[in-house]
């Protein structure tokens, strides 16, 4: 399948776990001097919760929008330590993280589950980037289809007008910090796949992105594959010149 010229390209940082006010403050800092470089793709960085209001005001203006790496299925309540998507929405948050395969071993978080935060993230306007892989051992096993198909079930469920406005990662799971990465053909391989199913659905033209071990000396390969949009990038987005690389390969 071609890449679609309304499929714009999308390259997401997730600094998962890390982060001070003052090292932030620099990585924002360069991220806003190498805006420029991404006039003509979308940019965005998802940051810790506590961070969120600072990326809001550093990020303000630059082009690169912010976002979070986990939300609440719930509006509001009795739910100590969740985050609703009201809340994101009301540090103006553009996009949430949901569904990573980190989510989904540590925290037990099933297909469906996965599903409904990305309708209550569509309720307040965000946009979620769904996250979808398998593991080493279901790869070996060749079962990295029967897995995707599976996590992708309640999501295609979801219908047209859903899927419309979000947005799907494959990160297989032993490429994730591991310095592994899917060779271009393996993960484009995937990605056709994903296509397909939401082909069927009547949403062939949602961006699918990649994620596992996206790096300056890999990016621009993966990039050249018809069906990767974007990545989804994670220690490398700690660094700025690093992710401003990758965005530019994009």
């Amino acid at each position: 399948m071609s890449s679609s010229p309304n499929r714009r390209r999308l390259v997401i940082g997730n600094w998962k776990m890390h982060g001070t006010q003052a090292g932030n403050a620099t990585l924002l800092d360069g991220l806003r001097s190498g805006a420029s470089m991404a006039d003509d793709r979308d940019v965005a960085v998802c940051v810790p919760f506590p961070y969120i209001p600072q990326a809001s005001t550093l990020l303000q203006g630059s082009g690169i929008t912010w976002g979070a790496q986990d939300v609440s299925m719930h509006a509001q309540g009795a739910y100590t330590g969740e985050v609703s998507a009201a809340m994101l929405a009301d540090f103006a948050c553009k996009l949430v993280l949901v569904g990573h395969s980190e989510r989904r071993s540590m925290h037990g978080e099933s297909d469906k589950l996965v599903a409904d935060k990305a309708v209550a993230a569509l309720g307040a306007g965000i946009t979620p980037v769904i996250c979808v892989g398998e593991t080493l051992e279901e790869q070996q096993a060749g079962q990295t289809k029967d897995i995707i198909a599976r996590q992708l079930a309640p999501v295609l469920a979801l219908g047209a007008q859903k899927l419309a406005h979000v947005v799907l990662a494959y990160e297989p799971v032993w490429a994730i910090g591991t310095g592994l990465s899917a060779t271009p053909e393996q993960a484009q391989e995937v990605h056709a796949f994903i296509r397909d199913r939401l082909a069927g659905q009547g949403s062939a033209h949602v961006r699918i992105l990649y994620g596992g071990s996206v790096k300056p000396d890999n990016a621009a390969s993966l990039f050249a594959m018809p069906d990767i949009d974007g990545a989804l990038v994670g220690g490398a987005s700690l660094k700025a010149q690093d992710f401003l690389h990758i965005a530019a390969a994009a």
